[in-house]
C-alpha cells in the first residue's frame, strides 16, 4: 500500500510539473510560422500587394528570430526582456513604415493602438466594491 501511495504521489507531482510548462500557441510556434501568421494578419488589416507581402514576411521572420534570441538571452530577467522587445518592435515599426504606403501605415497604426489597449493589464481598477 505504501508503494502504491508513493507511485501515486510521484505521478501527481509529475503531472503538475508538466502542466506548468508553457503550452500556449505562441510557445510552440517557430519563427517561420509566426512570420506567416503576422504577415497574413497585416495583409488583412492594410491590404498588401505581392511585393509588400514578401517584404513584410521577411521583416516578420527577422523580427521573430530576434525575439526568440532575446527570449533565450534574457530568460528570467523580465525587465531586460521587455526592454529588448521594445527595441526590436521599434526597429520593426520603422522598417514596416518604409514598406507601407502612408494610408496603409495609418490603418496599421490604428489597429496596433486598438490592440494595445486590449492587451494592457487593467491596473488601477479597485478590487473592492
Amino acid at each position: 500500500m505504501k508503494k502504491f501511495g508513493f507511485v501515486l504521489i510521484t505521478f501527481l507531482l509529475a503531472s503538475v510539473a508538466s502542466m506548468a510548462q508553457p503550452s500556449g500557441p505562441r510557445s510552440q510556434m517557430d519563427p517561420e510560422t509566426m512570420a506567416k501568421r503576422q504577415t497574413e494578419r497585416v495583409k488583412e488589416i492594410v491590404g498588401l500587394d505581392a511585393k509588400q507581402e514578401k517584404a513584410v514576411y521577411d521583416l516578420s521572420l527577422e523580427t521573430s528570430k530576434k525575439m526568440s534570441a532575446a527570449r533565450e538571452k534574457t530568460r528570467g530577467d523580465s525587465d531586460g526582456m521587455r526592454k529588448q522587445f521594445q527595441e526590436i518592435r521599434a526597429e520593426q515599426d520603422k522598417k514596416m513604415k518604409e514598406i507601407m504606403t502612408a494610408e496603409q501605415w495609418k490603418k496599421y497604426e490604428k489597429h496596433m493602438e486598438e490592440n494595445r489597449f486590449r492587451r494592457e493589464p487593467r491596473s488601477g481598477r479597485s478590487g473592492g466594491r
